[in-house]
């Protein structure tokens, strides 16, 4: 399996602590004890409905749309699902790994990720979002030691299992998208090369893996490739936002697809492409907010106008201050949201696979 555990600091999961309201400048604080000395909270048991962020069986944050966009929720007719997992939103030094007992930590997590990124599916797909013991922030910074990996590992552990409680009892057959940001790519990244890349049938049910705001390689799989256009399914896209002009040594090289021309070229796409932005208050649709352009693996944008999409600030950390990585999703909600939408109809409309 060609993934590896991050050793090098930039490379960062946000907390995405503006998706609260709160500030995104973040201290990263670091565990005072080694990963073994910790009890890891009690696993979850995806059976139990309160271990999901998101089921399209009840009323939740992933139901909602900005407001004022005049879009509406679709799962109940959705024809495919998608499984999104979750950046992170756990950045304290209690332990390395989150406790799902933590309520104000999971009200935290509905209404930031799950409300301002999962919500851009659910126009195409029923969601699906498993609450799991994500990794502590600090853990994309342990350069000195195993616990990062340890508790990424763990982290992973959960994300795998909700997985499959998913395709042995909610999915039956249907399309699968899969999803992520940040933390959650991370993990999204590893489930599809544990699941679907040495799996013919469960390949095919593959409409696109949108694998955001980390690093991907363009030959990450042995078999999946990254899409070429705007309708390709059984394919992966995947950006980081940078500001242009600038470098970002951690994440280039990586995949970069254009999310206004969905293509892989270095061709500049004007900023009428954009069909709308929604601010990290989700509060309203702010159409041409940036224009996109291809650098060497990074998605380079022209700094937004409009308030509400912050950079990432980390202190200690000014190779940053060029990061749009917190508003990966809001710089371009509508044109993800339609292109969920697209990717499912052109998957339908092929003829039944054998």
């Amino acid at each position: 399996m060609r993934i590896s555990v991050l050793t090098r600091p930039l490379y960062v999961s946000a907390a995405l602590l503006a998706l609260s309201g709160l500030s995104s400048c973040l201290k990263v604080i670091k565990p005072g004890k080694q990963f073994t000395a910790y009890r890891p909270a009690t696993a979850p048991d995806y059976a139990q409905p309160d271990t999901w962020a998101a089921l399209p069986t009840r009323r939740d944050s992933a139901d909602v749309v900005p407001l004022g966009s005049g879009l509406r929720d679709n799962q109940k007719t959705a024809v495919a699902d998608v499984f999104y997992v979750h950046p992170t939103t756990y950045y304290k030094s209690f332990s390395w790994n989150a406790d799902l007992s933590d309520e104000r930590l999971n009200r935290f997590t509905d209404n930031s990720t799950i409300r301002k990124q999962a919500t851009v599916y659910n126009a195409a797909a029923r969601v699906y979002a498993p609450r799991y013991r994500q990794a502590t922030l600090y853990s994309f910074f342990d350069e000195k030691s195993t616990n990062g990996k340890e508790a990424l590992d763990l982290a992973y552990s959960d994300v795998k299992a909700a997985f499959q409680y998913y395709l042995a009892h909610y999915n039956q057959g249907r399309p699968i998208i899969i999803a992520g940001h940040s933390q959650g790519t991370f993990h999204a990244t590893r489930l599809l090369h544990e699941f679907f890349d040495h799996d013919p049938k469960l390949r095919k049910q593959l409409v696109v893996a949108y694998l955001i705001g980390f690093k991907v390689k363009t030959d990450e799989y042995q078999t999946l490739r990254p899409c070429q256009d705007s309708t390709q399914t059984g394919c992966y896209v995947g950006w980081n936002s940078v500001e242009t002009g600038n470098e970002y040594p951690p994440f280039a090289g990586g995949l970069a697809t254009n999310p206004l021309t969905w293509t892989l070229d270095t061709a500049a796409a004007p900023a009428r492409l954009n069909r709308g932005g929604v601010p990290l208050a989700f509060n309203r649709v702010d159409t041409a907010v940036v224009g996109a352009q291809v650098h060497n693996g990074l998605l380079w944008i022209n700094v937004p106008q409009p308030i509400g999409y912050p950079r990432f600030l980390l202190p200690g950390q000014p190779q940053l201050r060029h990061s749009f990585h917190i508003a990966d999703y809001a710089l371009f909600y509508l044109n993800l949201r339609r292109n969920a939408v697209t990717r499912v109809q052109a998957y339908t409309a092929q003829p039944q696979r054998p």
